[in-house]
């Protein structure tokens, strides 16, 4: 390629070329080498045949992304109503946190989410109960 087709390619004329394209001026001869190995490098628009793309990264980063809104959401509907019951309605913490584990328990196997959801709102009632219990030991002592 002449420097006078690189300065083309430069105005915006179409050609594909990646990102492995190492550029090098010769002084004697100023052309620029491409590294391109025959035409492999370059996908042409007719390579691309509808409906045999291989979806399933995009399929499981989709599935993947919902499940994890799913979660957060649930996570976060049980603290407002746990934070609702004590809170708002003077209920004993403990008995909203048995409440609020228990729904949030039932809610997350009907939705499908086994065991690794079962053990997250287990962790949650225990940091929840270890708060609770600093914020009595910190009553009693102020």
């Amino acid at each position: 390629m002449t420097l006078e087709q690189s300065e083309r390619l430069g105005k915006g004329e179409s050609h594909l070329l990646s990102l492995r394209h190492i550029r090098r001026l010769t002084p004697s001869a100023m052309e620029v080498n491409t590294g391109e190995i025959g035409s492999e490098s370059i996908m042409a628009a007719s390579d691309y045949t509808r409906g045999e793309m291989n979806v399933d990264a995009q399929k499981s980063m989709y599935v993947g992304t919902m499940k994890a809104g799913a979660w957060g959401a649930i996570i976060t509907l049980l603290i407002l109503g746990y934070s609702t019951f004590i809170l708002s309605m003077g209920m004993p913490w403990l008995v909203a946190l048995v409440i609020c584990a228990g729904a949030g328990i039932v809610i997350g196997l009907g939705m499908g989410f086994g065991g690794a959801w079962v053990a997250t709102i287990v962790a949650l009632s225990m940091l929840a109960l270890f708060v609770q219990l600093l914020v009595t030991l910190f009553s009693l002592v102020f």
